[in-house]
């Protein structure tokens, strides 16, 4: 006699709870993932306006308001004929708190252009020499510079086509971005044709490694730069459409071709 089960209500309410859960945690994700760009942009803006606000336009306030209070702050209370400077401390942090602010966005500015002199580019060069003189401020200063320029740099790191390279070992294959020509040096030594190749690192393509190798030891790909830089940052999951495979391709490059079983061996 065959028992059939029928499911129970207890299953049926396990099954709608994984369910559930299993939705919220992939829209969840998916929101997360749409929200967090805006919202890790925006706090780096807040925190830059900040930065200036509390390092910079504080003091410049701090400047302004004694300078306003030396001229007209009226230190004798029993003429009446101006403000006390109490009141103008009160008036300046209810209504000109900005002021500070304005000025050092302005003064940013201007430190700017200056920079872009040529008297400028001399005084900051010495600047910078006189930093890296410094003990402990000439171990961090480089870093630091070098963060920064690559955020601020006016001049965009130009690629002109993707190849994959076997790197970092032969047998490994690398996505990289071609620069440019090799080194002259490098050229007259190895009589060869070289490329200056950026092999981004996932997830954050921005770093990475800068090699040169012969022309012929690379691979040309017919892809776009946003296409490879998209597959590293995914970690390959996401295949530019030219180079997908079929599913028959992708679960043997996955898994490998099982060998076939050896014939047991019968005894004797």
């Amino acid at each position: 006699m065959v028992v059939e089960v029928l499911p129970s209500a207890f299953d049926e309410e396990t099954e709608l709870a994984e369910g559930f859960a299993s939705d919220f945690k992939r829209f969840f994700f998916r929101g997360l993932a749409a929200v967090l760009p805006t919202l890790l942009t925006l706090m780096v803006i807040v925190y830059v306006f900040s930065f200036v606000h509390e390092y910079i336009g504080k003091y410049i306030n701090t400047g302004v308001l004694a300078i306003i209070k030396q001229f007209w702050a009226d230190t004798d209370p029993t003429t009446g004929t101006g403000l006390s400077p109490e009141s103008i401390e009160s008036m300046w942090a209810n209504y000109f708190w900005w002021v500070g602010f304005v000025l050092a966005i302005i003064g940013i500015y201007i430190f700017g252009r200056f920079v872009a002199s040529y008297l400028g580019r001399f005084v900051w060069r010495f600047t910078e020499r006189t930093l890296l003189s410094i003990p402990v401020m000439g171990a961090i200063y480089p870093h630091v510079k070098q963060v920064t320029d690559f955020v601020f740099s006016e001049r965009k790191i130009e690629f002109s086509r993707v190849v994959a390279v076997e790197y970092p070992r032969k047998g490994l294959w690398s996505l990289g971005l071609v620069t440019g020509a090799g080194m002259r040096t490098l050229q007259m030594s190895t009589d060869s044709t070289l490329l200056t190749v950026f092999v981004p690192s996932s997830p954050t393509p921005f770093t990475g490694y800068t090699i040169t190798v012969r022309r012929e030891e690379v691979v040309e790909l017919s892809i776009s730069v946003d296409d490879a830089l998209r597959f590293t940052i995914s970690g390959g999951v996401i295949m530019p459409q030219i180079e997908q495979l079929s599913e028959s391709e992708i679960q043997q490059g996955q898994y490998g071709t099982l060998p076939a079983p050896e014939p047991e061996e019968t005894p004797e």
